[in-house]
């Protein structure tokens, strides 16, 4: 449960620095609105995007992975379309705001870990 608390914070961290740095990404909420994102990203992309995924996986490999880029810029406007406090304008401020998040996550990913230990 810890585990999961922190990288809701740490998605949160990223949404936050997506707001402060991407045009076209915002939240007018504040920090509820960020957590409340964050959280419902991780749902979105627990149930929604794997459907996504498979659904174009073949534009996925014509593409040689780019057409991912727009699948995880989908998951975030369609986290800004559910939730009213969370804005993302655009395809590109989808795309870069996204990368942001991923970055972030990926920081949090390190620094947290993934709860399995090493042998």
């Amino acid at each position: 449960m810890t585990r999961f608390i922190l990288r809701a914070l740490v998605a949160a961290l990223g949404l936050w620095l997506a707001c402060e740095i991407v045009p076209g990404v915002a939240a007018p909420g504040g920090w509820t609105s960020l957590l409340i994102a964050a959280v419902l990203l991780g749902v979105v992309n627990a149930i929604v995007r794997p459907v996504v995924f498979v659904l174009t996986l073949p534009i996925t490999v014509v593409t040689l992975g780019l057409f991912l880029l727009v699948v995880n810029a989908a998951m975030l406007g369609l986290v800004g379309w559910l939730l009213k406090g969370f804005v993302v304008d655009g395809l590109w401020a989808g795309i870069f705001g996204s990368v942001v998040v991923g970055v972030v996550s990926w920081l949090g990913h390190l620094l947290i870990g993934d709860g399995r230990e090493r042998g």
